[in-house]
C-alpha cells in the first residue's frame, strides 16, 4: 500500500500530499469511513448466511447464540428439492438472458446513432433521454402496467426483457464510449459502402467489448434482483421469477408443510448466492470499465 502512495501522481490524495501529516489524517479518516462502509454492507449477508444453518428453533432460542450448532450442507438441498426451486431459478435466467440482449441491443443502437450517425433532431432526443433518466422509476409504472395489460402481455417475459432495453444510464455509457472510438474507421466502413446497421454489428460491437461486458453485469444483478415489474406480471406460479416466488412463500409460509423461518433464510441465501459471484468474478470490469466507459476522453 505504501509503495503504492509514494507513486501516486494523479487523484485526491498524491503521494507529495501524503507526506504532510494534515493529509495522513484525512487518508486515515477516509479509510475508517470506508472500512465502516464495508462493515456495514457485509454484516446483514454475513448474518444471513449463518443464521439459514440455524434450525427454527434455533432462530428464536434464549440466550441467542450467533452460530448455528450445526453447518449442514443438506440443508440446502433439502430446501432446494422441496420446492422444486430448479424452476424458478431457469425463469430467472430466461429474463436474465432476455434483458442483458435488449440491453445490449437497443441502448447500443439507439447511443450509437447519437454518437456516430448524427441524424437531424438527434440533439433533441438526447435530451429526452437525458429528461427521462430524472424521472423516478415508480411514477411510470402504472401507465407501463397499462399498457403491458392493453398489449395482452400479463405472464409474459417480453416487457421484462424490454424495460432493460430503454435505460438512460445504459445509453450514456454506450455513448460516451462510442464517441472514444476512431473516427477513421466509420469514415472507411463508410467509403466501402457498409451500411449504417452492418457497420454497428460489425465494427462498433465487436471493438466495445468492454462496456457491452460492464452493461451486460449491471443488467444481469438489476434483472435478477427485480421484484416489482415481475410481481406484477408474472401472475402463473410457473413462470415466477427467484425473487417473487420468495415473497410468496413469505406471504404463505404457514401452508406450506415443512417450510418455516429457518427455510426461508436458507432460500434468501440461495437467490443472492449469482450476484455475489458475478460482482467477485468480475468486479474490475464492473469498477474499471465502467469508469473508462462513462468518461468521455
Amino acid at each position: 500500500m505504501q509503495r503504492r502512495l509514494r507513486s501516486k501522481t494523479s487523484g485526491i490524495l498524491t503521494a507529495a500530499d501524503y507526506k504532510k501529516p494534515g493529509f495522513r489524517i484525512v487518508y486515515s479518516i477516509i479509510l475508517l469511513v470506508l472500512f465502516v462502509a464495508v462493515l456495514t454492507a457485509l454484516i446483514p449477508i454475513l448474518w444471513l448466511f449463518i443464521s439459514s444453518f440455524k434450525e427454527a428453533g434455533e432462530l428464536t432460542a434464549t440466550p441467542y447464540h450467533l452460530f448455528p450448532k450445526v453447518f449442514d450442507i443438506g440443508k440446502l438441498v433439502e430446501v432446494w428439492n422441496m420446492l422444486n426451486f430448479w424452476r424458478y431459478f431457469l425463469n430467472t435466467i430466461i429474463v436474465v438472458v432476455g434483458a442483458v440482449l435488449c440491453s445490449v441491443v437497443f441502448n447500443g443502437l439507439l447511443a450509437y446513432v447519437f454518437a456516430i450517425v448524427k441524424p437531424k433532431g438527434y440533439k433533441i432526443m438526447f435530451g429526452l433521454v437525458m429528461a427521462s433518466y430524472m424521472i423516478p422509476a415508480l411514477l411510470s409504472i402504472v401507465p407501463l402496467y397499462r399498457e403491458i395489460i392493453n398489449f395482452g402481455l400479463i405472464n409474459s417475459y417480453v416487457p421484462l426483457w424490454f424495460m432493460f432495453g430503454a435505460n438512460a444510464y445504459y445509453v450514456i455509457m454506450f455513448k460516451n464510449y462510442f464517441e472514444s472510438l476512431p473516427k477513421a474507421l466509420f469514415e472507411a466502413a463508410e467509403m466501402d459502402r457498409c451500411g449504417k446497421l452492418r457497420t454497428f454489428f460489425r465494427i462498433v460491437i465487436p471493438m466495445s467489448r468492454p462496456i457491452i461486458g460492464v452493461v451486460a453485469i449491471f443488467t444481469m444483478t438489476a434483472a435478477w434482483s427485480d421484484f416489482l415489474l415481475p410481481y406484477l406480471v408474472l401472475n402463473d406460479d410457473s413462470m415466477m421469477t427467484v425473487m417473487v416466488k420468495i415473497y410468496n412463500l413469505q406471504a404463505t409460509m404457514g401452508t406450506v408443510q415443512g417450510f418455516g423461518p429457518d427455510k426461508l433464510l436458507m432460500l434468501l441465501t440461495i437467490s443472492i448466492i449469482p450476484q455475489i459471484f458475478i460482482f467477485a468474478l468480475f468486479q474490475r470490469q464492473i469498477t474499471g470499465s465502467a469508469a473508462a466507459g462513462a468518461v468521455k476522453e
